[in-house]
């Protein structure tokens, strides 16, 4: 099972996935993508600092898949945390896709 790890931005609150340099992206694609226990606990170690760091607050690791080159999220939370808000379409990330 792939794993990333996302947390909220402190300064203002938007999702964010860690990436493979130890940034913060808002892009799930973008995400540093564990495929063992090993690496998904190093990269929580990673998040850690970041929240020492006072950069991000409540890290934790998510269950993704690749399908066809793209990063998904399995749970349905997580799919509307990574694309934005679902009443207004005209918001958010999902607005910058269409």
């Amino acid at each position: 099972m792939l794993q990333v790890v996302t947390a909220n931005r402190l300064v203002e609150g938007d999702v964010v996935y860690l990436t493979e340099g130890g940034q913060w992206s808002e892009r799930l694609g973008d995400a540093c993508r564990a495929d063992d226990k090993q690496k998904a606990d190093a990269l929580m170690e990673t998040a850690e600092q970041a929240v020492a760091a006072q950069l991000v607050v409540a890290p934790y690791a998510i269950d993704v898949t690749t399908e066809n080159g793209t990063v998904r999220a399995l749970q349905y939370r997580e799919q509307i945390r990574a694309s934005g808000p679902t009443i207004r379409t005209d918001l958010g990330k999902q607005a910058a896709q269409g």
